[in-house]
């Protein structure tokens, strides 16, 4: 068969595509006027086909959680027959939308008849029940939320099938929503997801040229949070009360906006605000794994922190929406790494099961409360019902989106690549010509992708290729022949006469580094791939459920992990050395990973279980001293398995203690600061407790901020504290151990009370209060005070508003050095000038 005949046959699996090619003109729809020109778009869906490790994990999917969901959550709120996006009686709001958008993806990725023929199911009912007045969904729904991951889903079918109904239905409910935003405006979850609503605005006005949908969009975006302004600004906390600008599946969700709009308003302002929004979470909230946490709140860049599973895919989607439109090599970057590392250490290795939460040292995975702002008991059981609700149907886009958005047609008839990884893809270049790229390769986890090329016939085009920015000596090859200056960190552009039969071969060699985390920790890094500690994982299964081959299993492991890494950080290559071995059907199986690395490390005995046994104690702060013989451990893949350490302390000297501390909180950020329960956020020049409300765990009570790095045995310490509502808030010092909950620390703290007028010196002793003195005094919301310490040797004397005399005097011998910092109970509070010295004796 001749490769003209072999095309066609390949492009008419894909309805869309073969209706293009008896019609070139329509091949792709790119954007029209006023939107910007550069945008690239996205290939109709079944254009791309995973290969190799890639097509294994939706595969997963389909025999596992995607597959058998309407089993698992047969109910009528959830996905059963009796749905109210069937007709019945359920109230299933946002899952259904959820589910069928990844189902739908999944379907048609695969191939697959009978999840198409499920989703089908979704999409017709929807589709065939629009309301006269252009509304759709469940008619007792009365929210916009819900229908905008519903609208992803209908987009993804039609440019799957090319439906004619769908741009009719498009039509008449953003006319309706165009008529009814003035009186029903945007709310809570669709205020802070509007960019999903304007890209789909944007992709109809783009096929129908409708210009009323240009002012759709403006209305939405004035109705929408100023997400713009919040990323740039690092606002995500001035917002109060209000849930959406912290809670981080909407901060991750809403990452895509400010580039959307920039289509219509490209200005560096927009085209900027998303970058600069991820720089702000990942210096204050990263996590190594390269997503901000968040459980649920956004919760600063503690090892035991965790990310929530609907967080993680929000922010592949975002990511990949923003690689159209601003072509920055950092953001295929970051996309690639969240998908290889985040993503399937979220999933059990056969997918059938997922983590709410997942963090980057999880020792264990089990049933119980970690005291996280919204504390699921099941957030950190691997299990089908893990947590909320959520993201048990959020889950499914994560693994088909990233293929369907790995590689992009761009306005010059060319193709950019997102995203490596094995896939076929079959598209159109220059004028209409059908092309077929094979992908080879088993990126991540070798350093060689292979483009074989197949063409109608010979065709100029651009290929653009994302030169990776953790890459120091990028190669690329045409039939051979070496390209001439490929440099890191950017987007390679060969324009020239394809033929079939080329190849092009890129070489992306992948150095060992280490990256800085928390407590001064680090993590190993490879390429695009985070590894973590190997443990000797022991599962076992707390609940059998009644669709066959699904578990809860709680994991723990048989073998030791409190370690710290005996490594030279100038020589890393001579420290850790790299095992490579076959590649396995599924990559992220840590048994059979075929990439793994050898450290030497020591145990540090001191490193234990936290309080309530459902995580390890905070990272000690490196360098760390250890007795211990040095061994010999294995790190594997982040991915690879649901356990793992990851922050990994470094031994050496300790630093010395008693190094004064001085912070106004003019040019700060939270970065240095360890965050405990609830959050606290710098702003206008002193550091703010924020609102808890919306979060139920015990850990939001007694919110604790630790200066990292801080040591202290003898000291003065002093600040200005003001209280903005009832409760308490002020000192904590002398203070190790701290995890989240109210007196889950040891330590003293100095609270005032402004409601009730009282001045209290106390300590966290056996993980409960015990109060040492308290004063009564004369005291008011939103005043200032200031506050003075003297903790010297067993004597501990409390200076209140410049007083020569201390207005406490107390002596405890309980806790003799620690770290310094605020904590706030129940309370706003605001907290500056803050002067931390050691004192001689």
């Amino acid at each position: 068969m001749n490769v003209r005949k072999s095309l066609i046959l390949a492009f008419a699996s894909i309805p869309s595509l073969l209706f293009a090619q008896n019609n070139p003109a329509k091949q792709y729809v790119y954007n029209r006027a006023p939107l910007t020109a550069n945008t690239y778009i996205q290939l109709p869906l079944g254009s791309i086909k995973a290969k190799g490790w890639l097509l294994k994990q939706l595969e997963l999917q389909k025999d596992g959680a995607t597959g058998h969901a309407e089993e698992l959550y047969p109910e009528a709120s959830n996905l059963g027959p009796e749905s109210d996006w069937l007709g019945g009686s359920g109230e299933g709001w946002e899952r259904v939308p959820y589910y069928v958008k990844g189902l739908v993806a999944l379907a048609y990725t695969l191939d697959n008849p009978d999840l198409k023929a499920k989703s089908q199911k979704w999409i017709n009912w929807t589709l065939d029940h629009q309301q006269p007045n252009g509304s759709f969904g469940p008619a007792k729904m009365n929210d916009w939320w819900p229908r905008m991951p519903m609208m992803y889903a209908i987009q993804s079918y039609y440019e799957a099938t090319g439906d004619e109904r769908v741009l009719g239905f498009f039509t008449k409910y953003f006319k309706y929503q165009l008529d009814n935003l003035d009186k029903k405006p945007l709310t809570e979850w669709s205020k802070s997801r509007t960019g999903d609503n304007i890209e789909l605005v944007l992709w109809l006005y783009n096929r129908t040229g409708e210009k009323s949908l240009l002012t759709l969009a403006e209305k939405l975006k004035s109705q929408a949070y100023p997400w713009a302004d919040i990323y740039t600004n690092n606002q995500f906390y001035y917002y109060g009360d209000d849930f959406h600008t912290k809670h981080s599946v909407s901060v991750g969700q809403a990452l895509k906006l400010p580039a959307i709009y920039a289509q219509l308003n490209n200005t560096p302002y927009y085209r900027d605000a998303t970058e600069k929004g991820i720089s702000n979470l990942i210096r204050d909230h990263g996590q190594s794994s390269g997503i901000a946490s968040g459980t649920e709140f956004l919760a600063g860049k503690s090892s035991f922190q965790g990310t929530e599973t609907c967080t993680v895919v929000e922010w592949m989607q975002s990511l990949e929406t923003t690689a159209r439109i601003v072509h920055d090599v950092q953001i295929g970057d970051r996309l690639e790494k969240i998908a290889f590392n985040t993503l399937p250490s979220q999933f059990s290795r056969d997918i059938k099961s997922h983590l709410y939460y997942t963090q980057p040292n999880q020792v264990v995975c089990k049933h119980g409360n970690s005291g996280f702002d919204e504390d699921y008991d099941g957030g950190i059981l691997l299990s089908p019902y893990s947590g909320m609700g959520c993201c048990r149907y959020n889950m499914h886009m994560g693994w088909p989106y990233f293929v369907k958005n790995s590689w992009v047609a761009t306005p010059d008839k060319g193709l950019a690549v997102i995203a490596y990884a094995p896939v076929e893809l079959n598209a159109f270049v220059a004028d209409a010509i059908p092309v077929k790229l094979n992908v080879e390769t088993n990126y991540p986890f070798e350093e060689q992708i292979k483009i074989k090329i197949d063409l109608a016939k010979p065709a100029t085009f651009p290929l653009k290729l994302r030169i990776p920015e953790w890459c120091k000596n990028p190669q690329i090859t045409v039939n051979g022949k070496a390209l001439l200056n490929v440099k890191t960190g950017q987007v390679y552009n060969i324009t020239r006469l394809w033929n079939s039969k080329d190849e092009v071969t890129l070489n992306f060699p992948m150095d060992i580094k280490v990256s800085d985390q928390v407590n001064k920790s680090v993590t190993v890094e490879r390429g695009p791939l985070v590894y973590g500690l190997q443990m000797d994982a022991q599962y076992s299964i707390r609940k059998k459920h009644p669709v066959a081959g699904f578990f809860d299993y709680e994991v723990s492991s048989a073998s030791p992990w409190n370690y710290g890494l005996v490594i030279d950080r100038k020589n890393l290559a001579k420290s850790i050395k790299v095992e490579n071995s076959a590649m396995p059907e599924n990559p992220f199986v840590q048994a059979t990973t075929p990439v793994k690395l050898k450290v030497s490390a020591k145990k540090i005995p001191s490193w234990t279980m936290a309080y309530n046994k459902m995580h390890a104690f905070e990272v000690p702060r490196s360098p760390v001293a250890s007795s211990e013989q040095t061994e010999e451990i294995t790190l594997t893949p982040f991915g690879s398995e649901n356990i793992r350490i990851s922050n990994f302390p470094v031994i050496g000297t300790p630093e010395s203690a008693g190094k004064p501390f001085k912070e106004n909180f003019e040019n700060a950020t939270v970065k240095d600061w360890l965050l405990y329960g609830g959050s606290w956020f710098i702003k206008d020049g002193a550091f703010h407790a924020a609102s808890n409300k919306g979060s139920w765990g015990y850990g939001i009570h007694g919110s604790k901020a630790l200066a990292s790095g801080t040591m202290f045995k003898n000291l003065s310490y002093q600040a200005t504290v003001q209280l903005n509502s009832k409760g308490n808030a002020g000192l904590i010092f002398r203070v190790t151990d701290a995890v989240l909950g109210a007196d889950m620390y040891k330590g003293y703290y100095l609270g005032i009370d402004a409601e009730t007028g009282v001045i209290e010196l106390g300590k966290s002793s056996d993980l409960k209060w015990v109060v040492l003195a308290s004063q009564k005094q004369k005291l008011e919301i939103g005043k200032s005070y200031q506050i003075k310490i003297d903790a010297i040797d067993n004597e501990i004397k409390v200076y209140f508003n410049g007083s020569a005399s201390p207005l406490i005097s107390v002596k405890d011998d309980e806790f003799k050095y620690g770290m310094v910092g605020v904590r706030a109970y129940d309370s706003i509070a605001s907290i500056d000038n803050l002067l931390v010295k050691e004192e001689a004796k």
